[in-house]
């Protein structure tokens, strides 16, 4: 199963029996099952017919919209689960039970610097033209305390730093002619790169908020970052 991106402009998204399909003038563009449906991305403008929402409301799979350069507008999906326990657990350890955030947002720093040092490894091993070695030692130096660190603002300043070492040579991972990177910039990205990152991003949200509210967290309360 998967996401349904639909790009075209003036597209009209409808149901047919168990499907849905996208058209464009009245040529079909996409005919999928809706079994075979995680979500759907709408990116610009486009029609969906009531009975398409009914049933995407029922079958909760979640309807995503973007602007047409890509920013995230907002979600019809489903109500959040009845299970409070769940948000009541999550609230609980924001408030009274702090270590268990701190294991929560420990977990998120380690991951994203993991993954920027494993990129950076791969890229060193496929031979590119830079040389990443002090990025990825600087990588490895602010993941080791990362276990022993106690204070979420402190693990805040050990992403920081790892996310500076990792953009600072971001630009020398990319090869397509025509592309470069100097820093991360949004709202709005000023460059081709930037608008990919930015662009990405909100196609990652609308995973995440969907895998959120599937699982009965409050979106709205974070331990890394509010």
């Amino acid at each position: 199963m998967g996401t349904l991106y639909v790009m075209q402009d003036d597209s009209f998204i409808g149901k047919t029996d168990e499907r849905i399909k996208v058209s464009h003038q009245k040529q079909v563009l996409q005919d999928v099952p809706m079994i075979k449906l995680d979500g759907i991305v709408v990116m610009g403008r486009a029609t969906v017919s009531p009975a398409a929402l009914i049933e995407l409301l029922e079958r909760k799979i979640p309807l995503t919209f973007l602007t047409g350069t890509g920013r995230y507008l907002g979600s019809l999906e489903p109500p959040l689960t009845k299970n409070i326990f769940v948000r009541s657990a999550q609230w609980n350890a924001a408030r009274q039970a702090p270590e268990r955030a701190v294991h929560v947002v420990r977990g998120f720093v380690r991951g994203k610097l993991k993954n920027y040092r494993n990129a950076l490894l791969r890229a060193n091993r496929e031979g590119t033209r830079a040389d990443f070695s002090a990025a990825i030692a600087k990588l490895e130096q602010v993941i080791k305390p990362i276990d022993k660190t106690e204070k979420i603002d402190s693990l805040r300043g050990l992403e920081g730093a790892g996310s500076a070492a990792y953009f600072g040579v971001f630009g020398q991972l990319i090869r397509a002619e025509g592309f470069s990177f100097g820093k991360r910039n949004r709202r709005p990205p000023l460059d081709p790169v930037n608008a990919l990152l930015s662009f990405g991003y909100s196609l990652l949200l609308h995973d995440v908020q969907s895998a959120v509210n599937i699982v009965g967290f409050d979106p709205y309360l974070g331990y890394l970052h509010t």
